[in-house]
This record gives C-alpha cells, sequence and structure tokens, in this order.
C-alpha cells in the first residue's frame, strides 16, 4: 500500500526579488513498511520536502503539486485543520536541530507526557498520570538515555544536544507513527550511539511496519539503512531506485559522483588516492542554472542540458538527465 504520494512538488520562496524555486517539481513515493533514504548536498532541499509534507513551512514558502496524498486521501482538497489531523496522528518527525525544535520553558518530563497519546493508555482516568510517566521513562531507555531521573527535570537548554537529539526522537516514536521522518537524526550523536539509533529504528520498521523517511547528506549511512532511495541536487530530483541498484549501476553524472566519493564504495582505490569530486560547489538559490541545475559542475555537460531533462524510468528506476551513464535512454 502506499502511503505517501507526491508528484511534481515545487515549493518557491517569496522574496523581494520575486519568487525562488528552491524545490522544482520533485516526485516522492512512500509505501507502507518502507525505509526510503532522501540523499543529496547540504542545501539541495531536503530538509525543505520534509517540513513541506509536515506542513510547517511559513507563508513565505508556496507548495503546488499536482498529487499530495497520504494514504490514498488527497490532502491538497482538505482544509487545514483536516490536513493538520491526519499529519499529526500518522506522521512525525525528527528535526535536524533538535534544542531549536522543543520548547525552552517547558521541563523534559512535561514534552514527553505531552507526546504521549491518550490511545495508547489502557489505564483509567486515575491511574494514568503514573502510566505516562512510565511510559515517557521507558521511551528514554529506548533511545540510550539510562539516567532518566536527571534528565526528566532538566530544560532542553541544559542538556547537551546530542542528548536532545535522543528526547526528539523518544516524542517522535511516542505514538507510533506509520511514517517516521528523519532529518539527520544523529548529527550529534557518537558512533556507537548512531549505531543503536538506526538499530531502534529498524526494529519499529520490523516489527511495526512503520515507514521510514531518512534524510541524509551522508550516503553511506543512507545505503546501509535503507531500500530504496532518492536523490536530490538543488532541489531537483536526479535519481531514484532500490538502493542496491543504484549503488552498482548509477544513471545519473551526480549519484555517480557521490559513490565515488565515499571510500566505503571504492574498495578498489590505492592507498592515499585522492576521492573523486565534481568541480565547483552547489549554486546559491539567488544563481539557480537554467535546465539542468548541475549543468556547470556535470562532466558530461552538453548544450541539451539547457533544457531540463524529464524523469524517465527503466522498470523501477528513476532518472533525470539527458545523457545517463548507462546508455540511451529507452
Amino acid at each position: 500500500m502506499i502511503l505517501l504520494d507526491i508528484k511534481n512538488m515545487t515549493i518557491e520562496l517569496e522574496t523581494p526579488e520575486g519568487l525562488i524555486r528552491a524545490v522544482d517539481k520533485v516526485n516522492l513515493t512512500i509505501r507502507e513498511g518502507e525505509i526510503r533514504g532522501l540523499v543529496g548536498e547540504s542545501g539541495s532541499g531536503k530538509s525543505l520536502i520534509a517540513k513541506a509534507i509536515v506542513g510547517v513551512l511559513n507563508k513565505r514558502w508556496h507548495i503546488t503539486a499536482d498529487r499530495f496524498s497520504w494514504a490514498g486521501q488527497d490532502l491538497l482538497r482538505l482544509s487545514y485543520e483536516e490536513q493538520r489531523k491526519i499529519i499529526g496522528r500518522d506522521i512525525a518527525m525528527i528535526y535536524q536541530e533538535p534544542s531549536r525544535s522543543m520548547d525552552p520553558t517547558a521541563p523534559i518530563l512535561d514534552q514527553l507526557l505531552e507526546a504521549i497519546p491518550d490511545s495508547e493508555l489502557e489505564s483509567r482516568w486515575w491511574g494514568r498520570p503514573f502510566e505516562r510517566r512510565k511510559k515517557a521513562i521507558a521511551l528514554l531507555h529506548k533511545v540510550g538515555i539510562r539516567d532518566h531521573q536527571a534528565i526528566l527535570n532538566s530544560y532542553p537548554y541544559q542538556l547537551p544536544e546530542g542528548v536532545c537529539q535522543k528526547i526528539m526522537i523518544a516524542m517522535a516514536i511516542a505514538k507510533k507513527p506509520k511514517l517516521l521522518i528523519a532529518d539527520e537524526p544523529t548529527t550529534a550523536l557518537e558512533s556507537t550511539t548512531q549505531a543503536q539509533l538506526f538499530r531502534l529504528l529498524a526494529s519499529f520498521n520490523q516489527l511495526k511496519g512503520m515507514s521510514i523517511l531518512l534524510i541524509s547528506h551522508e550516503l553511506e549511512t543512507v545505503a546501509r539503512n535503507t531500500q530504496t532511495l532518492s536523490v536530490l541536487y538543488c532541489g531537483q530530483l536526479v535519481e531514484a531506485g532500490e538502493t542496491a541498484a543504484i549503488l552498482k549501476s548509477p544513471f545519473h553524472p551526480y549519484t555517480d559522483a557521490l559513490i565515488k566519493s565515499v571510500p566505503e564504495f571504492q574498495p578498489q582505490l590505492a592507498s592515499k588516492q585522492p576521492l573523486y569530486a565534481l568541480h565547483g560547489s552547489i549554486p546559491t538559490l539567488q544563481h539557480l542554472p537554467i535546465g539542468c541545475r548541475l549543468g556547470p559542475r556535470c562532466p558530461n555537460a552538453r548544450k541539451e542540458c539547457v533544457k531540463t531533462p524529464v524523469l524517465e524510468r527503466l522498470q523501477n528506476h528513476y532518472f533525470s538527465c539527458h545523457f545517463p551513464l548507462q546508455g540511451k535512454k529507452t
């Protein structure tokens, strides 16, 4: 069953100079029980897409799409209140900057208690405060926080960023959402805790059937923990498909560059040999290239690249390139 189905989503920023298109006609599909990765350089629009899904972008951002449905229900046809009800019930998000996403005026215990929905409680009304506290402590233990007593009465600004990240994850999984969006969930965590949290997310996926959208700029992290992968460059979807197939035979030059830049995927690379890297850097929103946005950096660029390539499909592999690496389009 398809949970999230987005077609040709465009996100534009309102500026004094006019609208700037930060995300350009991106497609994204997530099935029930699927772990999909969303990877790209910083500034490619990954977090914007995540925030658009949960509806937390401010009024300066304009979102349009040919299709934006959740579990077969078209969200674009619903009122804002109906959208919030569905998203609040079925979708949770782990934000990239946890300390800025939490209430600085409320202790951690109060925020955890608020995150636990009534549907997860079994006690009668007089026993619910005790049960909520018990579940809050259990959530902290699940994400690797053992000394819960020191955490529950603290405020976010009193805690390290890594601990706040764990608390955000605990709050996100409290309602057992159908879709969990993890936006750089382990940025501030040490490697052992990262592995623990990925095992936790995998267990929720396998045991609870929870779908996960894992967002990261680190391809090796996404590749190890996802079944399908979508690659973004500068707001454009350049490639999507099964993770293993993309790593084995990438069609887009940008995806190929990402793979070649990771030592883990280059076992034949000699010692001290420099890794492959594209020339230049990702353009700013104010100076976006026309057509394919990778054009100025692409080693295969030709005059046809001034036109935006359409998304092509070869079985379950999608790519957006005039000159794909695996031969001519069919």
